[in-house]
């Protein structure tokens, strides 16, 4: 029998939530970060236009592409994607550190980080996937919150059903 005096360090899980846009993986995210303080939520760095009420730092990292292709080329991402014309990427060194504090890391990532990150870190990744109650829903869903043009949002409902 071990004495009582063992402690082993905890070492921090990536759990990665992923649905369809609109399907309800930001708002759960949201509610999980309030009720468990050791999960910290990954914030990807993105080409994307900011979005109104989004902070840098905060919501994403709002970079060029200029930059965001130096950090791919420097290996300074987890995974990196091309969703729909804008690039995302997960910052390496954030991750890592909050990691090594024993702290878990919730992605809200799209299914081609999910598998990226599935890659590099396989057993210390729990994965998630999320669907919308209808398709029928999620189209209403993504119309209502009103944030992309409707190019976009033929986009997301074709890249859904597929």
């Amino acid at each position: 029998m071990l004495g009582g005096d063992l402690k082993v360090a905890r070492r921090g899980l990536m759990f990665v939530l992923s649905s369809p846009s609109g399907a309800g993986k930001t708002t759960l995210s949201e509610r999980l970060l309030k009720t468990d303080k050791d999960i910290v939520l990954s914030i990807s760095a993105t080409t994307r236009p900011r979005r109104p009420g989004e902070a840098h730092g905060q919501d994403y990292y709002f970079v060029s592409e200029e930059e965001f292709f130096r950090m791919r080329d420097a290996g300074e991402f987890l995974e990196w994607a091309n969703v729909f014309g804008n690039y995302y990427g997960t910052p390496r060194p954030l991750v890592e550190a909050t990691l090594r504090q024993g702290k878990d890391v919730l992605f809200d990532i799209d299914w081609q980080g999910a598998q990226q990150l599935d890659e590099v870190a396989g057993e210390d990744v729990v994965k998630v996937f999320i669907l919308p109650p209808s398709r029928e829903e999620l189209e209403r869903r993504l119309r209502r919150r009103a944030q992309d043009p409707e190019e976009v949002v033929q986009k997301r409902m074709a890249k859904a059903n597929s």
